[in-house]
Parts: C-alpha cells; sequence; structure tokens
C-alpha cells in the first residue's frame, strides 16, 4: 500500500472527513515520526510497533567491480521492530488465510460431486 491509497482508505472509512484533511493528518504524522527519529528519539506506537535510529560504524568495504577497498562512512537508519499485537494478528493472519483457503478448495471438491449425480 503507498501513501495515497492509505489516504483513500481512510478517507473511505471516515465519510465526515475531507480527503484532504486526511492528507493532510497523515502527511503529519509522518512527518513527526521522520523529525523525532531525526532528533535521534524512539518513537513507539503500542500494538503497532517502535521506530528507532540505529548507528552504523564506519567500515572498509569493497569495490565490487574492482575488488577495491573503499572507505564507508558511518551512517544513521531507521530501524523498525513490530509490536506483539501485530506480530500475532500477522500470524493469524497466515492461519486464517491457509483455512480460508483449504475452504475454499473443499468448495470446490464439492461442486465436482454435484456434477457427477
Amino acid at each position: 500500500m503507498i501513501k495515497s491509497e492509505l489516504v483513500a482508505r481512510l478517507a473511505q472509512a471516515n465519510p465526515h472527513l475531507y480527503q484532504r484533511d486526511v492528507e493532510r493528518i497523515v502527511s503529519t504524522i509522518f512527518d513527526e515520526i521522520s523529525a523525532a527519529l531525526a532528533r535521534g528519539d524512539r518513537v513507539e506506537l503500542r500494538g503497532f510497533g517502535a521506530f528507532s535510529v540505529k548507528n552504523r560504524p564506519a567500515r572498509t568495504g569493497r569495490n565490487p567491480r574492482t575488488g577495491e577497498p573503499v572507505h564507508v562512512e558511518e551512517k544513521s537508519v531507521p530501524f523498525f521492530k513490530t509490536g506483539k499485537e501485530l506480530r500475532e494478528r500477522l500470524n493469524n493472519a497466515d492461519i486464517a488465510d491457509d483455512k480460508l483457503m483449504n475452504h475454499d478448495d473443499n468448495d470446490d471438491n464439492d461442486d465436482n460431486d454435484d456434477n457427477d449425480d
């Protein structure tokens, strides 16, 4: 899902809000998360997960074409750790999808049995 699809879904689920207002809300949330990470803060959304910044130290890498050693500067990278509720929801969704797929297969077999009569 991309940002515009998220905005469209939220606007559809909340018809009392204008789409431009939903766009502003979503952008503000993302801007605040980005600003917090830029300050080095951690952003925790209970049940969803936590955003944080990890620092990668400077190192010596290799140029893949020539094999020459190349100095790679220290850098900060965003990191996301899923929350317990989100992990459980994702894992339960897999189980639910498997059950749904098996149920559909059984329905197909039932239809075939009806055609044989």
